[in-house]
Parts: C-alpha cells; sequence; structure tokens
C-alpha cells in the first residue's frame, strides 16, 4: 500500500550476515517516512519482481542469490531502463551473483569481494557539491566493515560502468588505500547511487548515514 501524493521507495532485503528485518526494514524505512516518503519492504523475491514497477525508487540490500530469477533480472533492469531510481546498499553492492555479471556491471559499477573486519573508520566526502551529500560532514568516522569496493583494477570485469566517487574511505587494513564509499553509477536512464555502508545499528543509527540515505533516495527519484 502505497501513501498518496508521496515518492513511492520499495526496499528489497534479506538474506544472510546482517539483520535485515531490523535495520534495512524498521530502522531505514523509519528514516524514510520521517522524510515524508512512502516506504514498503520486501524479502521476498516475486513480491519485489511484481511490485519493484511501482516504486519511484528501489533501495536494494539483498544478498540472497535465488533472487537471481528471469523474472526479477527483467523487472530490475525493465526499472532502470524506465529512468527509475536505484540505490544499491551494503549488501547489495557485493559481487554477490556468479550467475549474474550484469547486475555488478551496469547497475553497481562493479562492487566489493572482501571487506576488514568491523572497525572504526572515517569517511571523507569526494565531492561535497554533490546532492547526495548535502548536509553530510566533511569527514565523519563510522564503525563498520570496510568494504574493498573496486579494490583491485584487473578484477574489475570488461565493461562495467565507470562510477563517480562521492566519498571514501580512509586506508583500508589489507589494501592499505581509501575505497569508495558512495558513488554514482553511470547508466544511460536510472540515476543509481551505490552506498557501501550498513551493517548494523552503528551506521544506520548514524546521522551522516541517515542524510546520504535520504540523499540519495531523493536524488535517485529525481527529487528537486
Amino acid at each position: 500500500v502505497w501513501a498518496p501524493g508521496r515518492m513511492k521507495v520499495l526496499l528489497i532485503g534479506g538474506g544472510s550476515s546482517h539483520d535485515f528485518g531490523r535495520f534495512f526494514n524498521a530502522t531505514d524505512s523509519a528514516t524514510l517516512a520521517a522524510a515524508g516518503l512512502s516506504v514498503n519492504y520486501t524479502e521476498d523475491r516475486d513480491q519485489a519482481a511484481a511490485e519493484i514497477g511501482k516504486a519511484d525508487v528501489a533501495v536494494i540490500s539483498v544478498n540472497r542469490q535465488f533472487f537471481d530469477t528471469p523474472a526479477y533480472r527483467k523487472a530490475l533492469f525493465d526499472f532502470a531502463a524506465a529512468g527509475k531510481g536505484l540505490v544499491m546498499l551494503h549488501p547489495g553492492t557485493w559481487y554477490g551473483y556468479a550467475q549474474w555479471p550484469e547486475l555488478n556491471a551496469a547497475i553497481v559499477g562493479g562492487g566489493a569481494r572482501g571487506h576488514d573486519r568491523i572497525a572504526t573508520f572515517s569517511v571523507k566526502a569526494v565531492l561535497p557539491s554533490h546532492p547526495v551529500m548535502t548536509g553530510v560532514p566533511a569527514t565523519f568516522e563510522v564503525e563498520d566493515e570496510l568494504y574493498y569496493v573496486n579494490a583491485e583494477a584487473d578484477k574489475i570485469p570488461p565493461g562495467t560502468a565507470p562510477i563517480e566517487v562521492l566519498a571514501e574511505t580512509s586506508p583500508s587494513v589489507r589494501f592499505k588505500q581509501p575505497h569508495p564509499s558512495v558513488w554514482v553509477t553511470r547508466h544511460p536512464s536510472a540515476r543509481i547511487v551505490g552506498i557501501a555502508l550498513g551493517h548494523d545499528e552503528r551506521v544506520h543509527d548514524h546521522p551522516a548515514f541517515r542524510a546520504i540515505l535520504v540523499n540519495a533516495v531523493r536524488w535517485a527519484g529525481r527529487v528537486p
């Protein structure tokens, strides 16, 4: 059920290693609803495929491999082709679908194959003038999994869409270099934002993360 006169945001989550119901549903739904958006959440692949076309923006954190069905693939790519908004969030930025490389190539703009153990690191705005970064501190600290987004150039598959980095992490323990934390994926029709942050309440309750999430949804949905 969608509230009339409000931007419609479908959250698609579920899978392993995260408390999806608590953070990607309850907390994020409350954050977005407080911003005046109409929000629904699903962990059902068939419902996601059937309902995504009715939304203005989809926030995708799901890492369940059985979501890789012809119906869901088509629905997601049709949604992007229609110029709708996508936010790929935390586990949604993972290289999680070995038989569906087009998701990472065309939508995520690459992705992560690993991360540091949960620890405190800093996030720095690279392009603070972008609307997604409005009201976000120039630097802030989070206690989270530092995702190795596009860490090794030789492991980014050919044909992967380029990204514009809006914020980056402090250097990771493993690679000793910063990694994209918030970015925009170049797409011919859709507006797509990638957000690597988001393991648990230490991030989802963080004011900077909440600002990024709301900004990303509004920008992806083409709200002035």
